[in-house]
């Protein structure tokens, strides 16, 4: 009866669950990146649509872009580990073969998930240490900072992108 009471815990949407389903429907995606700390900023837009899925435990993103002429792709899922009690939060997209996995958790004072976790380095093919926030300003507003280990193994920020619902 316990373990049976405990997995219905584990597979219930929570409030936090609720908070990521506010964000379902189609954003904008203003992106800004730096290939390095030294790096000038670069620019693309993109969009991407967002949904819950698997009994409203998960929110799916899909991302649709250009970079360098090239179609973008990729996919995140966000959800709330229940027993954990933090998010979790994987990446994939077209410009990479590997899976991006990340967890952290949500500061209710600044509205924003703070999130840890490994990527690969193409450049050496072992993983490095990542972190993201995402701040959510607004019902129609949201902004996501990436943070990786320059050269030297300091972090940067890498990326910024500030997402805008389309109404």
């Amino acid at each position: 009866a316990a373990m049976t009471k405990a997995m219905m815990a584990y597979g219930t949407p929570g409030e936090m669950h609720k908070m990521l389903a506010k964000a379902k429907g189609n954003w904008t995606e203003d992106i800004t990146f730096w290939m390095s700390p030294s790096a000038p900023p670069q620019k693309m837009t993109a969009t991407c649509t967002n949904k819950m899925i698997l009994n409203g435990l998960y929110q799916q993103t899909v991302n649709n872009g250009s970079f360098n002429n090239m179609p973008f792709e990729g996919i995140s899922t966000v959800g709330y580990d229940n027993a954990k009690k933090v998010f979790v939060s994987s990446w994939v997209d077209n410009m990479g073969s590997g899976i991006m996995n990340m967890e952290g958790p949500y500061d209710e004072a600044t509205k924003t998930i703070n999130l840890k976790g490994k990527q690969t380095d193409p450049m050496t093919g072992k993983e490095m240490d990542i972190r993201q926030t995402m701040t959510l300003v607004d019902d129609d507003t949201q902004k996501m900072e990436m943070f990786n280990p320059g050269p030297d193994g300091k972090e940067y920020k890498s990326m910024e992108i500030v997402f805008k619902r389309k109404k």
